[in-house]
């Protein structure tokens, strides 16, 4: 009963949190997030910095996704450290891919990319794991089940990338396509539940002059399916259903990044198929692949109370803080904004 209320109270805190953002980050006002002053101008005024809800998001997506990734394997036993030693590696080259991958397709300077980022980390994941078993984990007596800890990977990526839509929606990128342009179909499903983005500075409008006009809402659909699909293989592996909690997440969030893509308005290469819908088709396959051909060794139970009592750990908090500071600086820092500020003395107040 502990596994249910836990992913019952987890599912209703996501739901909140959606059903406030769906609403709220298309507003222009929840894309900065706040301007610091970097350089004195001649006329009193300064250049400003832009940090931005954007980087305040994927920062909270980071953070969470590693908390479910040490709590799953927490729940099998594993100490903090262990945990460590595979999640550092992926984290620290998805990344930096997100970045340089996306640069390479999109042809654009200033940009990310978390489907070349998971398309990465899903391929070497499972080399990571092998690498730690055979050198740290000899050397410190530990054992990452191969399975189990993609599973974990592939849940805690779900949550992830799901709660990390919201920066998408804050920044207006990875915008759907118009209604107007769509089939009668998708403009009745979506006739009432459909985004419109504010702010002459959100990507929908300086890329495609989208501003003001309806569009599907592909973030939210995302966030929804990505999250849903986490849940479910979350209480899936809890009930010792190993493979079928790392089958699912893969399979919903692969699936649909190919096919979210057909109703997508930003630029995705010049390709009918872009190179982020072919890399999901690989990451399909090889997990596939990986799943079907791999023999486990043994099998562990997971204990959901274990896993919980991992997360209270010092360390770990301060790892936390340390991994959202970094991805908000790396990812919030905006590159395609600038700003004017204007510092005055407010004499009624002196």
């Amino acid at each position: 009963m502990v596994d249910e209320i836990f992913l019952l109270i987890l599912s209703c805190g996501i739901a909140f949190l959606f059903a406030w953002a769906f609403r709220t980050l298309p507003g222009e006002r929840w894309q900065i997030l706040a301007c610091l002053p970097s350089r004195k101008r001649p006329d009193g005024t300064w250049t400003g910095i832009n940090l931005t809800y954007y980087g305040f998001f994927n920062s909270l997506a980071y953070v969470i996704a590693v908390t479910i990734f040490i709590l799953i394997i927490g729940s099998l036993g594993i100490k903090l450290y262990c945990a460590l030693t595979v999640i550092l590696p992926v984290l620290t080259i998805g990344m930096w891919t997100s970045r340089y991958i996306a640069r390479w397709v999109e042809k654009k300077p200033s940009t990310f990319s978390v489907g070349a980022a998971s398309f990465v980390c899903i391929i070497i994941a499972p080399w990571i794991i092998l690498l730690v078993n055979m050198t740290a984990g000899k050397w410190l007596m530990f054992y990452l089940p191969m399975i189990e800890t993609m599973a974990a990977m592939m849940i805690a990526y779900a949550f992830g990338e799901g709660i990390g839509r919201l920066a998408c929606i804050s920044f207006g990128c990875c915008y759907g396509k118009p209604l107007s342009e769509c089939h009668a179909l998708i403009k009745q499903i979506f006739g009432r539940s459909h985004f419109v983005f504010q702010g002459k500075t959100k990507k929908i409008h300086y890329e495609s002059q989208l501003e003001g006009r309806p569009v599907v809402p592909v973030q939210a659909l995302t966030a929804v399916l990505y999250t849903g699909a986490g849940i479910l293989s979350f209480y899936l592996f809890l009930k010792g259903f190993s493979r079928a909690a790392l089958l699912l997440p893969l399979l919903v969030s692969q699936s649909w990044r190919f096919t979210s893509e057909f109703f997508r308005a930003d630029y995705r290469g010049e390709s009918t198929v872009s190179a982020y819908q072919i890399m999901s088709l690989l990451a399909m396959g090889y997990i596939l692949l990986l799943v079907f051909a791999y023999a486990q060794p043994r099998r562990v139970t997971p204990t959901l109370m274990t896993g919980l009592q991992s997360l209270w750990d010092p360390g770990f908090i301060i790892f936390l803080l340390v991994l959202g500071i970094v991805s908000f600086v790396y990812t919030g820092k905006s590159e395609t904004t600038n700003c004017t500020i204007d510092i005055q003395v407010v004499a009624n107040n002196t």
